[in-house]
């Protein structure tokens, strides 16, 4: 098997039952708030990373391991009543269907899946030079088309900073300068995207070696204005996911987020809705994946009247060059598809949050 470990046997009950209550003393005595199930995908398929003649097909003719798929819906089941809100993560890297659906739909009963494809994707396109991102679009696109399928957990993961692939600083392009604000422009992007967060130790303040076990955390960076700007723009994206409803009341479900312009890459502009299920609540989120800046840009909103900045990643507290936008206000001008726009200064590789006032 992968990474020199064994397989279990999954149709023993002497094996199901140690692996059970493993699950449950994590939660009951070490007070975990949740699990995450690694590599999942070698726990559902037979020949999984196996070569032909190195595995049996099931009963039925097939590759899936039917006994361990059975444990995986009890060991849910059994997590879910004993433990009501822990959260159960599935590692599966397949398109294996319905990982976060309960067991009477056909599903295994996780309550969130790790989104490695928006991972994968979102990397590759915030690693291109700027002026190289309007040939890949796609990286930013193709994963709505996916996104409600299940309850996806977005990982920046202890997988992304390890084995030579270096930190997410230092994955980025350009000079300082740049590499700052491309990560910063990243975090933004992944605090308004559908689904919940997930960020590795280390990432909150720009960690820019990669991630070493036998070490510490280099947290002397905090005495860097770079890196306590990184630091501080992560506090006031999870202050404002919290505090707007239309950032997190519909994560998985299409109600809540709308495209408003995807469909002109070569200006790497990207602005979409993140509303309630009753669009009681919007927010309207523009990013500039470009290096240069876009004055006077109109973006098409549902509403008219003022709208404020609830945030901007090029702001001088988080370490940009405080291009900002005040005395923000939208007229009945139709424009992508809304009734009303308006004008917006979008600094370079910038992500902003417009709210109605």
């Amino acid at each position: 098997m992968g990474w020199g470990t064994l397989v279990f046997n999954y149709s023993r009950t002497q094996v199901k039952n140690f692996l059970l209550a493993s699950a449950c003393f994590w939660l009951e005595e070490c007070h975990l708030d949740g699990l995450r199930v690694d590599a999942v995908a070698s726990m559902l398929y037979l020949d999984y990373a196996r070569e032909s003649g190195e595995w049996s097909p099931n009963l039925f003719g097939g590759n899936e391991n039917l006994e361990a798929i059975s444990f995986v819906r009890e060991m849910n089941d059994v997590l879910c009543r004993r433990y009501p809100g822990a959260l159960i993560i599935a590692e599966e890297s397949t398109a294996w269907p319905l990982v976060t659906r309960p067991a009477w739909m056909g599903g295994l009963g996780f309550g969130m899946k790790w989104n490695m494809g928006w991972m994968h994707d979102t990397l590759e396109y915030l690693a291109l030079d700027p002026a190289l991102r309007r040939h890949h679009q796609e990286l930013l696109t193709f994963g709505l088309l996916y996104a409600f399928n299940e309850n996806f957990i977005l990982p920046l993961s202890h997988d992304e900073v390890v084995h030579g692939k270096g930190s997410l600083l230092a994955r980025m392009p350009g000079d300082r300068p740049q590499r700052f604000a491309n990560l910063r422009l990243l975090y933004v992007y992944m605090w308004t995207y559908p689904g919940k967060k997930f960020l590795f130790m280390g990432n909150e303040f720009a960690q820019e070696q990669e991630w070493d076990f036998s070490g510490s955390l280099n947290w002397e960076l905090l005495a860097q204005p770079e890196s306590r700007g990184i630091f501080s723009l992560l506090r006031d994206l999870n202050h404002l996911y919290r505090s707007l409803s239309s950032l997190h009341a519909c994560e998985f479900t299409q109600d809540g987020f709308e495209w408003l312009d995807c469909q002109e890459p070569a200006q790497s502009i990207v602005v979409y809705l993140r509303h309630d299920s009753k669009k009681h609540h919007v927010a309207v989120v523009i990013f500039n994946f470009a290096a240069m800046a876009r004055n006077h840009y109109r973006v098409g909103v549902p509403l008219s009247g003022s709208y404020r900045e609830a945030l901007n990643s090029d702001a001088f507290q988080y370490g940009g060059a405080g291009v900002t936008n005040k005395d923000i206000s939208a007229v009945a001008e139709p424009h992508m598809g809304q009734p009303c726009s308006l004008l917006v200064d979008l600094p370079p590789l910038a992500g902003l949050v417009l709210v109605p006032c």
